[in-house]
This record gives structure tokens, C-alpha cells and sequence, in this order.
């Protein structure tokens, strides 16, 4: 049996969770699609699902399988259509995702701007408070902020982004203005608890990194929502760079502690590892990323004492 056939009926059943549904997927009787995946398995030796009258689920050597499986057929297609000529111009469907603040702030209107220039590709942004495995979820892009792990994805560096601590100019005249970091146990704090999650704040002393714990006076899971009651006096809460720069400019945020803020994270675009990039993904990454360093670059918020540019590895960075 085609080897090439076993992996398209094997991704179309991990995809579909069914060798029903992915019979009908490619037009394969159930038992063509049984052979099919029973001649796979026999050549690695191994089972790649688990499957009962009432259950199918994917084993770890399946797994890992299917990742490779999946880049496979990519770079088969990708290939066959350069051969011919049919990707000389950007076309097709793109998935991009991002952080929910980021990809409203920043990214919509890149997207909006590479749609205008390149009127064969749809765009899907999924806005997303937590990590995507983009081969899994089909995402050809995604934007990440912080240190990233190793792993099979490209990575692409387009800026710098810190978390510092804010607080409006009517609290800070009531309250006073924290000098050490334990001093923020002495005023109302607001936890975002996306960059809070143990209710600390972690910082830099000295080259090391620390952190200070205390009692939230308010917690909101949504950042524009903690940094809205923090400009309206409320408290202290701490925000992405990027999130508070206009605020901090107009002077309606002041930033708290600005030399023990956290070293810098990085802002990436990345995407799958593939020996072939289809033209939309290159096509997207060489558009975004000069247009995403300068909006970083001009939401970058100044920072006094002497701080390093690159993550700390024992601060979180998500």
C-alpha cells in the first residue's frame, strides 16, 4: 500500500477522531481506511490509536508520529505546487493567533494591512490568553510573548516587552509612592492574574530575582480591565509594557519601582518547522515583522537604573 496514502489517512483520523469520519473525508470506505492504518501500524511496529466500539484515542508513538506525519504531507504539497507554478503569489487561508490585548493593540491592523496587499489570502485571528500548539490547532503563525522553549518552531524576534508596576498620579498623591518593593504590601494592590498568578510580584535586586508576596484588594482575570481600575485610582497593578505606554505618556499611569522591574522579554513570531514555508506564511512573517518592531518600538516604556535586555531565567516570562 502507498506510503504517502497511510499518512493521509492517518492524519485524517487523528484530525477527524473517527475512521468513520475520516472515510468520508477522503472518500474511503471504513475498511479501506482500516487497511490502511492496520498496514501503518504494522510497519512501525508499533500502535498509533487505540481504538474500542466506542472510543478512538491517539497512543504516545502516534503521537510523535503524527507531527512529522503532518509536515510530511505539507512539504509534498507545498513542493507540487511550486513545481507547477501555482504559489507564485500568496494564496489560501491563514491562521494567525496571539494574546487577546496584543492582538487587538497591535496585531488586527498588520493583518488588516497585509489582507489589503495580498487579496488571495483569507485571514482567521484567533485572540487566545493562553499557549496554542500550533500544529495541533492548524495555526500557521502565532505571536508569542516571553522566553520560548525549545522546541520545532521557527522563532522570529521582533521586539522587547517588560512588566512593570503602575498606578495613577490621584492614588500615588494619597497613598505615596512605594520605595522598596515590600512596601507594596502597604497599599491596595490590583492583581491581573494573568501576570500575577501566585499573587506576587517578582522583581530584580541587584542581578538576582526576588519576589514579594501580598493580599490583592482587587483581582480581575482581564488586563484592560485592571489597568482601567488602576487609572481610575483604585490601586496598584502591573501590565505588559506595551499595554500601558500611551497611559504612562499622557500621564495617566505612573510607573512604581521602575529599578526593580524584571529584565525584558521578547516578543516572536513563530511558526511551524517545515523544510518548505508556503508563500502566505513567508509572505505574512516578511510583512509583520518590520511593522511589529515599530509599534514595540514605539510602545516601549523607559526604564531608570541599569536593567538587562535579555529574560532572566528565573523569572516568569509568560
Amino acid at each position: 500500500m502507498d506510503r504517502l496514502h497511510e499518512l493521509e489517512v492517518f492524519v485524517a483520523v487523528a484530525d477527524a477522531g473517527s475512521f468513520a469520519k475520516a472515510g468520508a473525508r477522503l472518500r474511503l470506505s471504513p475498511p479501506a481506511v482500516t487497511r490502511a492504518i492496520s498496514a501503518l501500524e504494522d510497519r512501525l511496529g508499533a500502535r498509533v490509536f487505540n481504538r474500542t466500539t466506542r472510543s478512538l484515542t491517539i497512543t504516545e508513538v502516534g503521537q510523535r508520529f503524527l507531527e512529522n506525519a503532518r509536515r510530511i504531507l505539507t512539504d509534498l504539497d507545498t513542493a507540487e505546487k511550486e513545481a507547477v507554478g501555482e504559489t507564485s503569489v500568496p494564496h489560501g487561508h491563514l491562521n494567525v493567533t496571539a494574546s487577546v490585548t496584543f492582538g487587538r493593540s497591535a496585531l488586527t491592523p498588520i493583518v488588516c494591512g497585509f489582507m489589503a496587499q495580498n487579496p488571495r489570502v483569507s485571514v482567521s485571528i484567533m485572540l487566545l490568553d493562553r499557549l496554542s500548539n500550533l500544529v495541533e490547532e492548524g495555526i500557521d503563525v502565532a505571536v508569542r510573548i516571553g522566553a520560548l522553549p525549545d522546541s520545532n518552531l521557527v522563532a522570529k524576534k521582533v521586539g522587547l516587552v517588560r512588566r512593570i508596576l503602575v498606578a495613577s498620579p490621584d492614588y500615588l498623591a494619597r497613598r505615596g509612592m512605594p520605595q522598596t518593593p515590600a512596601d507594596l504590601r502597604l497599599h491596595s494592590m490590583i492583581a491581573f492574574t494573568g501576570l500575577m498568578p501566585n499573587r506576587e510580584w517578582r522583581f530584580l535586586d541587584g542581578r538576582s530575582g526576588q519576589s514579594v508576596a501580598f493580599m490583592p484588594r482587587l483581582e480581575i482575570n482581564d488586563a484592560i480591565a485592571a489597568i482601567a481600575a488602576a487609572e481610575m485610582g483604585d490601586g496598584i497593578t502591573i501590565a505588559l509594557s506595551y499595554m500601558v505606554a500611551e497611559k504612562i505618556r499622557d500621564g495617566r499611569l505612573v510607573p512604581i519601582l521602575d529599578a526593580f522591574t524584571p529584565a525584558a522579554v521578547p516578543v516572536s513570531l513563530v511558526y511551524p518547522q517545515t523544510r518548505l514555508i508556503s508563500p502566505k506564511v513567508r509572505a505574512f512573517v516578511d510583512f509583520a515583522t518590520p511593522r511589529l518592531r515599530a509599534t514595540l518600538e514605539q510602545l516601549t516604556v523607559p526604564v531608570s537604573g541599569s536593567i538587562a535586555e535579555t529574560p532572566s531565567p528565573d523569572l516568569p516570562t509568560a
